[in-house]
């Protein structure tokens, strides 16, 4: 049974549902403080109190929503969190931006049914260190136009993690172990302008991405293991000095850029062998690359001809990066070539 239309003392309409609780706005209101409602809050699923002149959020008001699946507190003037929002244990979406915040109370990480995070336009300078441990179910996390200098590195294991929007920060780097967001469909870093210079190989693991934006940063050279991104459908990198991929080449379509990423690994996984790296070997491991990965678009094959032809090396049963597969060949024989017998060992045969 739903009823609409039910008139508050607020002025405002509050839809009962007795089957999933009550939705109470009192969104626009221009309120200065949250008054104390007339109704069971225990059964209030969704609370707006956005779009008004709010500074704090009473502790006993959050202590009583304990049902509460969606709170929208946008456009305001909170500079905190109250720390009763840990007892929202139900709670799945939670809307904060427009306020003034500079960090999440300590609490923040018992709402652990979260889904959904939108921290948009605050002060917020960091993040709870622990949010990848503990609040492991959010899907959606948008947290642009903040002043955050890095994202946690337990940012690494939300692994249900679908949207991050970090643009508009001051991000130096993205977190170590990237690789393990797995379900990550949407990437912004965008415009964090002078402080993001690189990205790390293992954005190249991220086997569900489909958009990724970086334009407005201070990127050089984008990582070869792009080139494995087979569900990539939008890449905007404007705005960044880039000289690999060549502008040509940045200009074309996103298959071609792949192939012309694709084809470097050849190189770089080279590379890597005296470095130490072994960023190579996890995109093995997670076989996102593959044989298909072969260029085979004569644009860019043009490309490589007057680009890169004298960067290529020939490697043991390859005669250029277009043919190079794992397919045909493992780690393991393309980066240690085999043993040979001494000259001394043979004479004495």
């Amino acid at each position: 049974m739903k009823i609409e239309g039910k008139r508050t003392r607020f002025g405002r309409t509050t839809e009962v549902d007795e089957k999933h609780g009550e939705k109470l706005d009192m969104s626009g209101m221009s309120l200065d403080s949250v008054p104390n409602p007339s109704i069971n809050l225990g059964l209030v699923t969704k609370l707006d109190l956005s779009n008004n002149n709010l500074e704090s959020i009473p502790e006993s008001l959050t202590a009583r929503l304990l049902n509460m699946v969606v709170l929208d507190v946008h456009s305001n003037q909170l500079k905190s969190l109250p720390n009763s929002i840990g007892c929202l244990s139900k709670l799945k979406v939670l809307d904060v931006s427009g306020n003034l915040l500079e960090s999440f109370p300590k609490t923040f990480e018992n709402c652990r049914a979260l889904e959904e995070l939108y921290a948009n336009f605050n002060k917020l300078t960091k993040l709870p260190d622990t949010i990848g441990f503990e609040l492991i179910n959010i899907r959606r996390l948008s947290v642009n136009s903040n002043k955050l200098s890095e994202l946690p590195f337990s940012t690494s294991h939300l692994t249900a993690l679908r949207s991050l929007d970090a643009r508009l920060n001051c991000l130096t780097s993205l977190p170590d172990g990237l690789e393990n967001l797995t379900a990550l469909e949407t990437l912004n870093v965008s415009q964090n302008f002078r402080y993001l210079r690189t990205l790390p190989f293992a954005v190249g693991l991220l086997g569900s991405l489909k958009e990724m934006d970086i334009s407005y940063n201070y990127i050089k050279e984008l990582p070869p293991s792009i080139g494995c991104l087979t569900k990539l459908e939008k890449l905007n990198a404007e705005g960044n000095p880039l000289t690999s991929p060549p502008r040509d080449v940045m200009e074309q379509s996103i298959p071609v850029i792949r192939e012309y990423l694709a084809a470097r690994i050849n190189e770089t996984g080279t590379e890597s062998k005296t470095k130490g790296s072994s960023w190579f070997g996890r995109l093995v491991k997670c076989t996102t690359f593959n044989s298909r990965m072969a260029p085979n678009n004569p644009r860019i094959r043009h490309s490589y001809d007057g680009l890169l032809k004298s960067h290529y090396r020939s490697i043991d049963g390859l005669t250029s990066p277009r043919h190079f597969g794992l397919g045909m060949l493992s780690p393991h024989r393309l980066f240690f070539s085999p043993k040979r017998e001494s000259p001394r060992k043979s004479a004495s045969l």
